[in-house]
């Protein structure tokens, strides 16, 4: 139980909480773990549940009739997912996938009525929360109407740098993997468009792709990144 509250203690959600608070909530909360690419939502269910992921990242995608990917969304360890249905009662807008070995606390509909009912700094975060989200969700369609691909790439790493990113000595870096066709599908371009625009990027010094596969951004690069809606 003491190790349940030190990990929601991290949670930006509940973290205005005391120790006697988080304890009442985890016990109205399972632990349930998913593998790497398990479906842990799909499009189009009515969800039961909230989910909180303890450790590990998930992205939120949708498929067109062709096949093709979108990402919506990633999450990553601190974040929750799946209470849009729990507040409105309609389905999932998205499937949800586990990028890696990611660890839940899952809540309930009936408990999470009880909790922000019941705790008002809950509700505070949540809607905080919530209106963050809905400012990214305005700089992704800015991101959309862009018609040149280097621009959409752009806006894109200027939204991860918001949530991923940690200033260095050398700009920016975003502290998440990315893979040429993860930010083709979160940038609605081709695999092969992506390559060929990180690669001028890179011999021409704006950004350095690192070891473990994050992208640090240099001042250069910075310098042109579109205006963001701000998430605060």
């Amino acid at each position: 139980m003491k190790n349940d509250i030190s990990l929601l203690k991290h949670i930006p959600l509940f973290s205005s909480l005391t120790d006697q608070e988080l304890l009442r909530i985890s016990g109205k909360m399972k632990i349930k773990l998913f593998r790497k690419n398990d479906i842990i939502l799909h499009e189009e269910d009515t969800n039961e549940y909230m989910y909180t992921i303890l450790s590990g990242s998930v992205k939120v995608i949708q498929t067109t009739e062709d096949g093709r990917e979108t990402i919506i969304a990633m999450h990553k360890t601190g974040d929750f997912f799946g209470e849009m249905s729990l507040i409105d009662g309609r389905t999932m807008p998205a499937t949800v996938l586990a990028l890696e070995d990611t660890q839940t606390a899952i809540i309930s509909k009936n408990a999470f009525t009880d909790l922000v009912s019941e705790q008002h700094k809950v509700l505070e975060n949540l809607l905080i929360i919530l209106c963050t989200r809905l400012r990214d969700s305005w700089n992704t369609i800015q991101m959309l109407n862009f018609n040149n691909a280097a621009q959409r790439m752009k806006m894109l790493f200027a939204i991860l740098s918001g949530e991923y990113g940690e200033r260095t000595n050398e700009g920016i870096t975003l502290n998440i993997k990315l893979t040429h066709q993860n930010i083709a599908n979160m940038a609605g371009i081709t695999r092969e468009t992506v390559t060929r625009v990180i690669d001028r990027w890179q011999k021409d010094k704006e950004i350095t792709i690192l070891k473990n596969k994050h992208i640090c951004l240099h001042p250069v690069f910075l310098a042109k990144l579109p205006r963001l809606s701000s998430r605060r």
